[in-house]
């Protein structure tokens, strides 16, 4: 008997073997041991057409109420290559349209590549045209473009003197050309900054809302769906031309300044007081000089026939050292215009940017101890190209 139980095993063995490799699938089934192996259960939604949170709604209604008006801009200019000869060389960039029935529209002058460049514009719609460059002020990177197009849909412009650090903003553009994309950020802060030729741009919105080149020229929108900038440019980490959390737009308000100009007169008519070389003044460097306020801006030299100069204003005729600068002193130090406090030399663009050129302002100054008025006739200051 010791001996019979192996076989007896084997033989079950293999008669379970041959019952599970030969019956008929279907006619019996191991349940409860291996499972139902025959059906595939998924967990789905219970409703696909579930409501958005409110933050998805306003999402989805600026990029709504903005992507009509966005447009993407190829510009090609011919360059020359030492082994090819003449090449053409492509950028694009965004735009958005500000005119329904005219075809204007808004983009940075650096999306255009200058006055020579070949302009191509496409609508959201995916329709073609020829752009023309009317209007550019490359001191503020902005720039006009025409289309022979109507029954457009402008973007609503806001406003951007009363932004807040810390308010929703959305981007949208189109990124490496990847068309109708949409970024959402914050205001990260309000400050200067250059553009691309050097010019200083004041009040422009940094942002942490992804800006990537193709970009440039699109609208940087409030939660309302309104433009309250133009995205012009990004600070790239690492050497790489890619978004690294920091982005600046030309605020709207600069923009709308200055549209009128560029529409019917194809530049800036900026006003000009005719300053070419100032000092700003502060406590400590008043004192050292001897000056009779503690506060404005010393001129140490004026355009020749300039507005100040024919106002009878003073450049500097003393020659000495601030460190290691040379400087001028002995001019006129202006400590207000229009009753304005100058404080320095953003305090004067700010005024500046308040008026046109003809305009007539009040120039205080301190000439030696004496406080003075002049009455400056503003000039046009010379195009920046």
């Amino acid at each position: 008997m010791k001996h019979l139980r192996p076989i007896l095993l084997a033989l079950i063995l293999v008669g379970a073997f041959y019952f599970f490799t030969t019956h008929r699938p279907g006619s019996w089934r191991p349940s409860g041991w291996f499972g139902d192996s025959g059906k595939l259960v998924l967990t789905e939604a219970s409703d696909g057409n579930e409501q958005l949170d409110p933050n998805e709604q306003v999402n989805v209604a600026v990029y709504k109420k903005a992507i009509p008006s966005v447009v993407n801009i190829t510009s090609t200019v011919r360059t020359f290559n030492f082994f090819y000869g003449v090449m053409p060389q492509e950028g694009q960039g965004t735009g958005f349209i500000i005119d329904k029935k005219n075809g204007y529209i808004l983009t940075n002058y650096h999306v255009v590549q200058g006055r020579s460049a070949k302009l191509e514009v496409t609508l959201h719609n995916r329709k073609r045209y020829q752009g023309q460059l009317i209007g550019a002020d490359p001191q503020h990177d902005l720039a006009v473009v025409k289309i022979n197009a109507s029954d457009l849909t402008p973007v609503v412009l806001g406003e951007s003197r009363n932004l807040q650090v810390g308010q929703e903003v959305f981007a949208i553009g189109n990124p490496f050309g990847l068309n109708g994309s949409m970024t959402r950020g914050i205001v990260s802060a309000i400050r200067p900054i250059q553009s691309p030729n050097g010019s200083r741009i004041d009040n422009a919105i940094q942002t942490d809302a992804a800006i990537n080149p193709g970009n440039s020229g699109g609208p940087l929108l409030n939660s309302h769906g309104e433009v309250i900038g133009i995205n012009s440019m990004i600070l790239t980490g690492g050497g790489a031309d890619q978004n690294a959390g920091v982005g600046f737009a030309i605020p709207i308000d600069t923009a709308k300044a200055v549209l009128n100009d560029l529409v019917t007169r194809g530049h800036v008519a900026r006003p000009f007081l005719g300053l070419r070389a100032s000092l700003p003044i502060g406590p400590e460097l008043a004192d050292q000089i001897g000056l009779p306020a503690d506060y404005g801006v010393l001129i140490m030299e004026l355009v020749p026939n300039g507005p100040a100069q024919r106002a009878g204003l003073r450049g500097g005729n003393q020659h000495a050292y601030l460190g290691n600068t040379p400087i001028l002193l002995g001019g006129d130090l202006i400590v207000a215009i229009d009753g304005h406090e100058v404080q320095d030399l953003r305090d004067i663009s700010d005024i500046m940017n308040n008026h046109k050129a003809g305009d007539a302002v009040t120039v205080t100054v301190y000439r030696g101890k004496k406080k003075m008025d002049f009455k400056v006739t503003l000039g046009e200051m010379p195009e920046q190209g």
